[in-house]
C-alpha cells in the first residue's frame, strides 16, 4: 500500500504540489544528508522531506506496511504513523503536527489538544481554504479523515512507541532526541 500511495503522488504533479502546500511532504527531498540508522537495525528508506530539512523515512521490510519515522534537521526523531497512510492522515488532518509535539509538555495528550486548538484558530484565520484542500487530498489518496482528537491520540501513541526499536542514531552512535517538546502552550505569547 505504501508504494501505491507513493506512485499516486509521483504520477500526479498537481497532487504532489497540493500535498506540499498542505503538509510539506515533498518526494524530491528524501535525502537526509547524514548517514543514520535505527537502533534495531531495521532498514530505513528516506522517501520525502519538508521545508525545514526534515526527512520522512519508511522503516523495515518493503514487502510489509512500514512505520513512518520523521527526523528533523535539529536532531529530533520519532515515529509519526504505523504506516504511510496513517502518517499522511495525521499530516493532512493536522498540518501543525510538529508544533503539537513541540508544545506538548513532553507528550501530554491534554497539552497537545490545547496546542491544537490554538493552532487551528491561527490556521483558519491565515488559510481559510485549507479544509477543502485537506478533503481533496484525503479523497484522492483514499485516506480516512479523522477528527483532530483522534489524530492527536494516534500521533502521541506513535511517537511514544519510538523506543527502543525505532531510535534513530548517527554513525557515532549518538541518538536523536524525542519529538516531544517540553514546552506548554503558555510559552507562546500569541496564545495567552
Amino acid at each position: 500500500m505504501d508504494d501505491d500511495i507513493l506512485d499516486a503522488i509521483r504520477h500526479d504533479p498537481d497532487l504532489a504540489d497540493l500535498l506540499w502546500q498542505v503538509s510539506e511532504f515533498d518526494l524530491s527531498r528524501g535525502d537526509h544528508g547524514e548517514p543514520v540508522r535505527l537502533s534495531s537495525g531495521l532498514a530505513l528508506e528516506g522517501v520525502a522531506g519538508d521545508f525545514t530539512g526534515g526527512t520522512f523515512f519508511l522503516c523495515g521490510d518493503p514487502r510489509t506496511a512500514r512505520p513512518v519515522l520523521y527526523a528533523s534537521s535539529e536532531g529530533q526523531a520519532g515515529l509519526i504513523g504505523l504506516n504511510l497512510a496513517e502518517a499522511l492522515e495525521i499530516m493532512i488532518g493536522l498540518p501543525s503536527w510538529r508544533d503539537c509535539l513541540k508544545f506538548s509538555g513532553i507528550g501530554d495528550l491534554a497539552v497537545m489538544r490545547t496546542t491544537a486548538d490554538h493552532l487551528r484558530r491561527d490556521e483558519l484565520r491565515n488559510e481559510p481554504e485549507v479544509d477543502t484542500q485537506r478533503a481533496h487530498l484525503a479523497d484522492t489518496l483514499d485516506l480516512q479523515p479523522a477528527a483532530v482528537p483522534v489524530l492527536l491520540a494516534r500521533l502521541q501513541a506513535a511517537v511514544s512507541a519510538t523506543a527502543p526499536a525505532f531510535v534513530l542514531t548517527v554513525e557515532t552512535g549518538e541518538e536523536y532526541e524525542t519529538l516531544f517538546g517540553p514546552w506548554l502552550p503558555s510559552r507562546n505569547p500569541a496564545w495567552r
